[in-house]
């Protein structure tokens, strides 16, 4: 690590430099003449109106700059007096190659190009994009200026050019990234991907090399930009702090089966595990030609806590997306949404979180409905599935009702919307389709499994009393609870519950796959959870397998946190036993490992091995957690001790005492396997 990078790392730490922003905040109503007939003219007044109010922040010898200095955004007040400023969109990865490189000037030539034969409304659009880039130049050049002031002297250079004119070096690259993705944020668009910034970052890293430059050089940039992502994280964020968005895929297949994986991509491993920040979050693509040595390399990211990489399997994700409907070049292109949602770069709008199934919530009441009159357990299931069918049915509809405001700017970067001069909010991008996660596949299945062994084969327990002891939270059940807890889980590689969730899979996937929706597009099932796993728990009475009332459920595609575990193996092989093809939205197995694996050789080893295996085996997507619970319940008790523990939460790696307690909890109670 370089002084510069370690003096970089230090400002990024100290967090002094949030003192120097102002709470920012203004109603850009009375700017606004009519909203009813210019849809664009909202954006377009925000923009400006932030950009004009920006003051460019700069530390000592800062390389990259465009820091936020006021951290609320302006709000727009509706005739019926409510206000109106919402996350505009999110999930998406724009082709930031095609502008970095272009330039400026050569988008604005090709839009004037387009404005020849352009008809009335694509003339508003190509309007509000010039008006975005107009105002994205003047911050750029008062940045320039003050840089100049300051001694920047390479951002001063960079500027000079930036963002005329396209980038030529990997510096400036990196630097018309910061600007594009800076303007975003502003624009109000949050959880904007990196993608697969080893493939399209590329060819200005052979640039530099060819150039003269050292890879010790270019590593020193590359961290430099890695530690220039996590500014600002504390105004980026969703759900928890930390869940920013910025996923960063990196490797992968070509069509002939070559790996994509380079040297950029190896210095992106490297520049995270020596700075060992949460940003940028690190995906591998991966498949059963993944060398063993890239497992073991990945697994020393592990073991330092990340909580990433995330792995996801080519072999898995390229032919369920084609299966869905994806052409296969722009499959094989894949990456990862903010968490893990398989979503296609440059040319889609896709929304792979737009609703959930709730697994546990829709069994449970389809149990309550019918167990009475189900007379043997095909019955029942006959009526979970009926269940499952109606709940797609409802998200359908839910989904359908929901809106968007024009993101011009951010539809520039999205194929398709320039050329046919239309927002991507009236669908000129080439996908437009919706994901449902499947929140709680395993305690659902468990549920199913100890009604099948006590209720129908066993004939041990009368469904009256499981009815009531369910209703009662199990208060005075204790016996029962126990019994319930001790049936079959999914966890453990026991196909008596497995070949139920799989059951359950197969229903919910193959009823919602493809069905169109109401863009052009279709949707996708899931097996993940994002934050619902805490959420919709907390609306879930007691379920069957044993679980109490509000009780959160596994996170995504895991099981129960109250499962006896045999060992990682046969989580593997529980959660690996249906066609993860037919259920391609996303959604990962998360483990946690203790950190006393990692204290040798031997122990990364083994955790590689699980890894191909996991792989080998048919999974499409692994997390790794390495954690030490007595460190967690210090670190809740003493936060102070702890400022940069990170951990896996659900999709995205954060730093432990940043969480809500709930989630802290639930990654306490995780089990800890010694593999």
């Amino acid at each position: 690590m370089t002084e510069a990078v370690k003096q970089y790392l230090k400002i990024l730490r100290d967090k002094e430099y949030r003192t120097k922003r102002v709470e920012g905040g203004f109603d850009i109503s009375p700017l606004v003449e009519n909203y009813e007939k210019h849809g664009l003219e909202i954006p377009v007044i925000r923009f400006q109106e932030m950009i004009k109010r920006e003051i460019p922040i700069l530390f000592e010898n800062d390389p990259f700059g465009f820091h936020r200095y006021q951290k609320k955004m302006p709000t727009f007040v509706l005739k019926n007096g409510k206000e109106s400023w919402r996350v505009l969109a999110g999930n998406i990865t724009p082709n930031y190659a095609r502008v970095i490189g272009q330039g400026f000037d050569r988008v604005r030539d090709e839009i004037h190009g387009y404005l020849q034969s352009a008809d009335e409304e694509q003339t508003k659009f190509y309007h509000a994009i010039l008006a975005h880039l107009d105002a994205i130049t003047d911050l750029a050049e008062r940045y320039r200026a003050e840089a100049e002031k300051q001694g920047c002297k390479a951002l001063a250079d960079a500027l000079t050019r930036l963002p005329a004119q396209p980038a030529v070096t990997f510096y400036e690259a990196c630097v018309f990234f910061t600007i594009l993705t800076y303007s975003l944020r502003v624009c109000g668009n949050q959880h904007m991907t990196i993608g697969r910034f080893d493939q399209y970052m590329y060819p200005y890293y052979q640039h530099d090399i060819q150039s003269g430059k050292t890879e010790e050089e270019l590593l020193e940039t590359l961290e430099l930009f890695f530690i220039s992502l996590n500014f600002d994280t504390d105004i980026y964020h969703g759900i928890q702090q930390g869940d920013n968005g910025q996923s960063m895929v990196l490797g992968g297949f070509d069509r002939d089966g070559n790996s994509m994986f380079n040297e950029l991509s190896k210095l992106c491993m490297e520049a995270s595990l020596e700075l060992k920040l949460i940003d940028p979050k690190i995906n591998l693509r991966c498949g059963k030609k993944t060398p063993q040595w890239l497992f073991d390399y990945a697994t020393k990211m592990t073991k330092q806590g990340l909580g990433f990489p995330q792995y996801c399997n080519d072999d898995i994700a390229v032919p369920g997306l084609v299966a869905l409907g994806y052409d296969y070049e722009d499959a094989l292109n894949y990456t990862v949404a903010a968490c893990w949602e398989y979503i296609i770069p440059n040319c889609s709008f896709d929304v792979p979180n737009i609703q959930t199934m709730d697994f546990p919530f829709v069994i449970n009441r389809a149990i309550h409905a019918h167990l009475a009159d189900a007379k043997t357990f095909d019955e029942l299931m006959q009526f979970v599935k009926q269940a499952v069918r109606e709940e797609c049915d409802v998200i359908i509809d839910r989904a359908n009702n929901s809106r968007h405001v024009s993101i011009p700017f951010l539809s520039l970067l999205v194929d398709g919307c320039l050329e046919k001069g239309k927002d991507m909010t009236k669908w000129a991008a080439k996908y437009n389709c919706f994901g449902c996660h499947g929140a709680g596949i395993a305690p659902a299945a468990d549920a199913l499994a100890a009604i099948k062994s006590l209720v129908y084969e066993k004939q041990s327990l009368k469904k009256d009393e499981l009815l009531a002891a369910l209703d009662a939270d199990f208060k005075g059940y204790s016996a029962l609870q126990n019994e319930l807890l001790n049936c079959p889980k999914m966890g453990n590689n026991d196909d008596f519950v497995d070949d139920i969730a799989n059951e359950l899979m197969a229903e919910f996937s193959g009823y919602l796959n493809k069905k169109p929706n109401n863009r052009g597009g279709f949707w996708r099932a899931g097996t993940g959870s994002a934050m619902e796993y805490v959420r919709l728990a907390k609306k879930c009475p007691a379920t069957a397998d044993g679980r109490n009332a509000w009780e959160p459920y596994g996170s995504s595609f895991s099981p129960a946190i109250t499962t006896k575990l045999e060992g990682p193996l046969s989580v593997i092989q529980s959660f690996t036993k249906f066609d993860m093809t037919k259920i391609i939205n996303g959604g990962p197995l998360t483990l946690e490992v203790h950190d006393s694996v990692f204290r040798n050789e031997e122990g990364e080893k083994k955790v590689a091995q699980l890894v191909r295996a996991f792989i080998e085996l048919g999974g499409h997507q692994l997390q790794l957690n390495s954690i030490n619970r007595d460190t967690l319940l210090d670190a809740q008790a003493h936060p102070e001790k702890y400022p940069n523990l990170i951990v896996r939460v659900w999709g995205w790696s954060g730093y432990f005492c940043e969480l809500d307690p709930e989630y802290q909890n639930h990654i306490i109670k995780r089990t800890e396997f010694s593999v």
